[in-house]
């Protein structure tokens, strides 16, 4: 038997639990039972029972160092104490009252407390939500209805912020182009006919897997402004784990509008967005006919997701999770670059909190370990070589690790020097049982 199929085979037979919930999975979920594109795997991932600090377990008794961290919301890690005690305090309480609640304005207080540019906030149920929510004020603000994306950039499923070209999407006011020049923006947005400039923060693909220089984050905001058109940051990922200020505070830039989500509440399902006070006038009920918008949502601002919410925005104060955070990623790039070179393997990590892997020749070799070895977005993205991803994840499982399918690791502030040396060492292993599948 080839050693590829030998090693599924082996981690098929661990799992026999986890196997059987895939199995009832897949008669419910069309995703080959998973209910997230990143969840479906071959042969499948473990199923999770529970979770606490940088770890989680599955049906089979099975303990994984976990680097998926909730998508990147657990900053924190799973079920940070102060987080677990707020949700504990306010469940006997009710979890939805269907009305005002003092706990929604302490949340705003604490949001606002990090990210000033928060002169309105508006909550939804998820960060996809809050930026559908952006583009509509953008163009009832505006009186304009193009949208302007950048190449790579993430902002979910829907159509209007979905891949161009994805199946069953509509999106005939948008425009994708190259990220990185600043001319290229100031020459679209000269036409007069666009209400939002759009982008990812730190970089696009879950803050940035394709880099994008900070100058040109610094240079947006002026051409929008020139233009009279909405800047808006997407920051579903940066927010509260970039820093407390997210990736506008790093940079020292100030949005006209931002979507937060994930780490803002703790890890509950959320979505935000925030900027300023004119744009978000047409909420206002007395707004006339023709400029009011309606915001509706059952789960904008429920009362136990601000309760967590409050508890995360108090932990974040001074900036120590993220730093702690950063710290491990930056250990783990350094670990494991150092082993690539050393071992001549053809690959590379690279990134912030959250670490890319990249699999393939490596065409620039950089010393600080933060940049990819190469800068063409076809290779960062080359879809053949999702397979090789795909077995990098079942090794990485296989020895206790679980990455966000092979692509990336996403740390917290709750995991340690120890933890960071045995991922460093699984990812080495790891790349080189691929490069003996014969898939790198």
């Amino acid at each position: 038997m080839p050693t590829a199929d030998a090693t599924a085979a082996e981690y098929v037979a661990a799992r026999p639990k986890s196997a059987a919930a895939h199995q009832r999975a897949k008669g419910y979920f069309a995703a080959d039972g998973a209910t997230h594109f990143t969840r479906a795997a071959v042969p499948f991932r473990p199923y999770i029972t529970h979770a606490a600090g940088p770890r989680k377990w599955d049906l089979d008794g099975h303990e994984y160092l976990d680097c998926v961290m909730g998508h990147g919301a657990l900053v924190l890690g799973h079920a940070h104490p102060a987080v677990s005690a707020a949700i504990a305090a306010q469940v006997p309480k009710g979890a939805h009252y269907g009305d005002n609640h003092e706990l929604e304005i302490a949340w705003a207080e604490g949001i606002r407390g990090h990210m000033p540019t928060a002169e309105r906030i508006e909550y939804c149920a998820s960060g996809m939500e809050a930026t559908q929510l952006g583009l509509r004020l953008a163009r009832v603000f505006t009186g304009r209805k193009r949208v302007l994306r950048f190449a790579a950039c993430y902002h979910g499923w829907s159509d209007e912020v979905t891949a161009p070209g994805s199946a069953g999407a509509i999106a005939e006011y948008v425009k994708v182009i190259p990220a990185g020049n600043p001319d290229l923006v100031s020459q679209e947005l000269a036409s007069g006919e666009y209400a939002c400039v759009l982008i990812e923060g730190g970089g696009a693909r879950v803050s940035g897997r394709s880099p994008i220089a900070p100058d040109f984050y610094r240079a947006l905001p002026a051409i929008c402004a020139k233009a009279g058109t909405v800047f808006m940051l997407d920051e579903v990922v940066t927010g509260f784990r970039e820093a407390a200020g997210g990736w506008q505070s790093v940079l020292g830039i100030r949005p006209d509008l931002t979507t937060i989500g994930k780490a803002a509440s703790g890890g509950l399902p959320s979505g935000i967005l925030l900027g300023r006070a004119d744009i978000f006038a047409s909420l206002h009920p007395a707004s006339p006919p023709d400029r009011l918008v309606v915001h509706g949502g059952t789960w904008n601002a429920v009362p136990i997701t601000c309760a967590a919410g409050i508890a995360a925005c108090e932990t974040y104060r001074g900036g120590e999770p993220q730093r702690r955070a950063a710290e491990g990623a930056a250990r783990l790039r350094s670990l494991a670059n150092a082993a690539f070179r050393q071992r001549g393997l053809a690959a590379r990590v690279y990134g912030r909190s959250i670490v890319h892997i990249y699999l393939g020749p490596v065409e620039r070799d950089d010393p600080n370990n933060d940049q990819p070895p190469t800068l063409e977005l076809a290779k960062l993205f080359d879809k053949s070589a999702a397979k090789r991803y795909g077995r990098l994840d079942l090794h990485m499982l296989s020895r206790g690790v679980a990455t966000l399918r092979g692509e990336a690791f996403i740390f917290s502030s709750v995991h340690t020097d120890q933890d960071v040396d045995r991922t460093a060492a699984a990812l080495v292993e790891s790349v080189a049982a691929v490069a003996a599948d014969g898939l790198l």
